[in-house]
């Protein structure tokens, strides 16, 4: 793992120490992504940085920025590529001559071979930049699921690119301006959706596509940029409904075994992410099945047992044998938040980025790579959003009148039994019209409903209200035979890369850790897209199919437990621990001078959350974030005279 940064001139005529002094300043915003080398290069028009840490190959022979072996291609990568014997094997028989033994020699000379049908190639997890001196032109690739990041931004002085925000940010002349469309769906959905970010000009390379930038140097300006997608996700096949569950289970065994034993190669001390889930457990169970010794795991667990599962993780560590380490987290939040506000850059509020953060600081005290369990949920429909969509397809064969008389009776349940029952968002989604299913979707998935942002919008947002973040979810239904297979979809193109992959790959690499998701390797994912919904949640139940797999190699009490999730008691902070932060800074003039939101719908959702009479915590938490990340990233610093905590500013 690494992290990349760079730029293209229009034309050259830059003096080469100002391009290298700027690049410089840009990768010496990402050096925790690559604590163990660093390295620019340009040839006066592109310009390439990197921050290296080293997992395969630690020698200098495979030091970034790299040049195929002809040197008129030019490469920095973030990433592991996990087939690059066989594909270094091919390019060798084709006349390639290697000075390493790293994937990055691969890619470059790759690309030099085969141009984009490389992608295609590549099994594993990538973001990249290549400068191709032959066509003056810069490529800029991500993997198929958005397993590591990209941005990039065009300007009229240079097309800026990074493994983070902030890297494009160090560039002089770059504005911080907010997007407040951005924003917006933000509050939707807890996380800005790709391709926009919360920075108006600042883009995010959708995951399975590659953009080729081509400046005009007679123009002295960008010629508009090709994007191309190179890959999806094969449809449900009705030849894999047919074939038997035993069958279905031993397949998925053995891509699982494979997938697992790819992510063990490492030239440094490796582990485990363990939960206590099933999907972390799987793969640790796959890991000691692999043989290489005791397997690392690490666990965090909460002093509340609402949100503890490091009993079950010390299950499956006892039946494998594995060296096992947890911590129990009792975090001064109050110190973190600011930390992961600077490192995630963007408004991020999903509450499971601090266990993340803590179980990678506990890793990355022992190992620089780590195995985990991400992607289960969605290649084998593990959400009770999927039951939730599994019932309303149940419910929209009544006829008309039944479900608006359903929605009624929940509208007239009293206040509090509603409120406990979730009964406003079952009417919300029975009242839905079928013809728009993602908008149905929202009764389970959105955090600030339309009804919400009616409410609370302040005079800056009001123009948002005009359109929906679910809007971008409308396609994935479109083509979907079911509201289960069309919420798995959108979860896969939205949720998955720029939820779940951000939260992990910044809380990791914010310790200079590499973590590894064998349950996102592309064959399995592939293998697992084309069996129907109704297989892998056979009977109604989540994940069955995987569940039933795993039971040989699992405790009974690990298949069987009810799903917790990796978050954290935001609910209890909220009326505790940030209790004054959360009304110091959400009602302070700062947050009032925005004008983002309605100052009175704020105070209502403080005072109701801590008086016990809701639970606001996920719009609390959101509006939390959001303000931390205008005082860290347009403000540039705390504001005076308020008890909100100042901006966090990584050690030099």
């Amino acid at each position: 793992m690494c992290g990349i940064a760079g730029f293209v001139l229009p034309s050259p005529g830059m003096p080469h120490p100002e391009i290298e002094a700027r690049l410089w300043a840009m990768i010496g915003t990402l050096r925790h992504r690559g604590p163990d080398d660093e390295g620019v290069w340009t040839d006066g028009q592109g310009a390439l940085a990197h921050a290296r840490l080293s997992i395969i190959d630690l020698s200098p022979l495979a030091h970034q920025p790299i040049a195929s072996a002809a040197g008129d291609v030019w490469l920095t990568y973030n990433g592991e590529i996990y087939n690059v014997a066989e594909l270094r094997d091919e390019l060798a028989a084709r006349g390639y001559v290697f000075r390493s033994r790293g994937d990055s020699e691969v890619i470059v000379n790759g690309w030099h071979a085969w141009g984009p049908a490389l992608f295609g190639r590549l099994r594993g997890m990538f973001a990249l930049a290549l400068w191709d001196r032959r066509s003056r032109r810069l490529i800029l690739a991500r993997d198929r699921v958005g397993k590591k990041p990209l941005y990039y931004a065009p300007t009229e002085a240079a097309f800026l690119f990074g493994s983070e925000i902030k890297a494009l940010l160090n560039w002089p002349e770059m504005p911080r301006v907010p997007n407040l469309r951005a924003i917006d769906h933000y509050l939707t959905l807890q996380y800005v959706p790709s391709p926009e970010t919360a920075f108006a000009g600042v883009q995010r390379l959708p995951p399975a596509h590659y953009l080729v930038v081509d400046p005009d140097a007679e123009g002295g300006r960008w010629r508009e940029p090709e994007l191309v997608r190179y890959w999806e996700l094969p449809e449900p096949q009705a030849a894999r409904a047919a074939a038997s569950p035993a069958e279905l289970q031993r397949e998925l065994v053995a891509h699982l075994e494979e997938a697992v034993r790819l992510r063990m190669i490492a030239d440094v001390p490796l582990g485990a992410f363990l939960s206590g889930g099933v999907d972390s457990s799987a793969v640790v169970a796959m890991m000691a099945r692999a043989g290489a010794g005791p397997v690392k795991t690490f666990s965090i667990g909460f002093p509340n047992k609402e949100y503890d599962e490091t009993r079950y993780a010390r299950m499956v560590a006892e039946r494998y044998g594995t060296e096992h380490r947890e911590f129990v987290v009792e975090p001064d939040a109050v110190a973190v938040l600011p930390k992961l506000v600077w490192h995630y850059g963007e408004p991020f509020a999903d509450p499971s980025a601090i266990p993340t953060w803590y179980v990678s600081q506990l890793a990355r005290r022992e190992v620089t790579v780590a195995l985990n369990g991400d992607g289960g949920d969605e290649a084998f429909l593990g959400y009770a959003r999927y039951q939730a969509m599994r019932q309303l397809d149940r419910l929209d064969r009544l006829p008309s009148w039944a479900r608006l008389g359903l929605a009624r009776l929940c509208s007239m349940a009293p206040r509090g039994i509603g409120r406990r029952l979730r009964l406003g968002q079952i009417r919300d989604i029975l009242n839905a019209p079928p013809e728009r299913p993602e908008r149905r979707y929202a009764g389970v998935i959105a955090f600030f409903g339309d009804t919400d942002k009616a409410r609370g919008y302040g005079a800056a947002m009001q123009d948002q209200l005009a359109h929906s973040a679910l809007d971008l979810l409308a396609p994935y239904f479109a083509r979907a035979g079911s509201l289960v297979e069309g919420a798995n979809r959108a979860d896969i193109h939205t949720y998955l890369p720029d939820d779940l992959m951000v939260k992990v790959d910044v809380a990791s690499m914010a310790q200079g850790l590499e973590t590894r998701s064998p349950l996102l390797d592309h064959v399995l994912l592939e293998w697992a897209a084309r069996i129907p919904a109704e297989i892998k949640m056979a009977g109604g139940t989540t994940k069955a199919l995987f569940k039933a797999a795993m039971a040989p190699y699992l405790p009974p009490q690990v298949v069987r437990r009810r799903k917790m999730g990796f978050g954290a008691p935001i609910d209890q902070w909220l009326r505790r621990e940030l209790k004054d932060m959360a009304y110091d800074t959400l009602l302070g003039p700062a947050a009032r001078a925005r004008g983002l939101m309605r100052p009175d719908y704020v105070q209502r959702l403080l005072d109701e959350h801590c008086a016990l009479r809701a639970n606001h915590h996920t719009r609390l938490w959101a509006l939390l974030m959001l303000e931390l990340w205008y005082r860290t990233w347009i403000d540039g610093a705390g504001v005076e005279g308020n008890s909100a905590t100042p901006a966090y500013r990584p050690a030099a």
